[in-house]
């Protein structure tokens, strides 16, 4: 078997590349996600040979046999990250190596092979200097990360498969909430995740299964769902595509334990962080949904917010549940202790707070 650390990228040119004009104008106002960067990063995977293949390319479309087991069996994983203009004019990724260790621990879960941590950010250095020019300025713009990997291998039989592809792609993007502070629902009918599932996962299954819960989130008028613990129906785990914290007024933070169902969240962890070196106290502990709301009612909730990659940290306004709904402090904005975390993450991101922890990984 060959070793990844042999792997050299191969550059192939891209025949027509986006002129300057035309990418700012597709840059000036991007829906997430809608806006494709010229190229792409693959490696390739076979059982017996391993990691292989390694190209750097033009964005372009995949050949797939009908029978490729992802298509059937959902063998698949995936990452986001984000690539910053920094105050120094570089570009600049925020804790790769966390993203890399993610990815290994999804692969594992989902009977995939193991991508190695020096290798996945190769790769995506790699892609973001291959489409550095679609790095955005702005504060609330950046260039949007997706490492995934799926099965090609072309089989109808339930099993693991024997050959895989890894990808990057990546999408200029500005906010992922455009609207100030959010409103959410909590899922009374449906569950993300149950114990001994795939809820530490991320892949795209967990997703696809909390699609509904988001639509009946948007019928309800709201931004975003909560889901409570599939066993007892009553306790907090996290939003649709994002973890949650909690900020009462003691000044204290809370945010739900990791017990195998909730996704690790690399923005969680740095949010942890950050608010024990700015003096809070911090709890990873159980928040029954009865319990968010009377403490929303009562004032002893003052604040709440959602986090993730995609979201930074965004201010959570109300909760709404089927017998009503339930203003978080002011209800329009990031309160004190939500304003203060947003800083001091963006700072550090973007290379404005020194970086204490070694989180800001400088590409170009």
């Amino acid at each position: 078997m060959s070793s990844a650390d042999d792997l050299t990228f191969t550059h192939l040119p891209h025949p027509h590349p986006t002129s300057p004009e035309k990418r700012a104008a597709m840059m000036a106002d991007p829906a997430f996600g809608r806006v494709a960067t010229d190229h792409m990063v693959m490696i390739r995977y076979k059982e017996g040979k391993g990691w292989y293949d390694a190209q750097v390319m033009p964005r372009g479309p995949l050949t797939l046999d009908p029978s490729a087991a992802v298509l059937h069996y959902a063998q698949e994983i995936f990452e986001g990250m984000k690539a910053f203009r920094t105050n120094e004019d570089g570009i600049a990724i925020f804790r790769p190596e966390a993203n890399a260790r993610r990815f290994q621990k999804s692969a594992e879960r989902m009977a995939m092979p193991v991508l190695p941590e020096k290798l996945f950010i190769e790769a995506v250095d790699q892609f973001v200097k291959a489409d550095a020019d679609w790095v955005p300025e702005g504060e609330s713009s950046s260039l949007y990360i997706r490492p995934f990997m799926f099965a090609n291998d072309a089989f109808l039989g339930v099993k693991p498969a024997s050959e895989y592809i890894f990808l990057v792609i990546g999408a200029p993007v500005g906010a992922y909430f455009s609207n100030g502070a959010v409103t959410v629902w909590v899922s009374e009918t449906y569950t993300r995740a149950a114990p001994g599932g795939t809820g530490a996962a991320k892949c795209g299954g967990n997703y696809a299964g909390s699609l509904l819960a988001q639509a009946e989130a948007k019928e309800h008028g709201c931004d975003q769902v909560v889901f409570l613990d599939a066993v007892k129906h009553r306790f907090v785990e996290e939003m649709g595509g994002m973890n949650v914290f909690f900020v009462f007024e003691d000044g204290s933070i809370a945010t739900p334990p990791l017990t195998g169902t909730i996704l690790p969240g690399i923005t969680r962890d740095s949010v942890l962080t950050i608010a024990r070196e700015q003096g809070l106290t911090v709890r990873e502990e159980p928040y029954a949904i009865d319990q968010w709301l009377e403490d929303a009612k009562s004032g002893r909730l003052t604040e709440a917010f959602a986090c993730g990659t995609a979201a930074a940290i965004s201010p959570i306004g109300a909760v709404k549940t089927s017998a009503g709904e339930v203003k978080i402090g002011s209800g329009t904005g990031a309160g004190q202790v939500t304003g203060a975390l947003r800083t001091a993450l963006l700072g550090t991101q973007r290379g404005r707070v020194a970086d204490t922890h070694g989180w800001v990984h400088r590409v170009v």
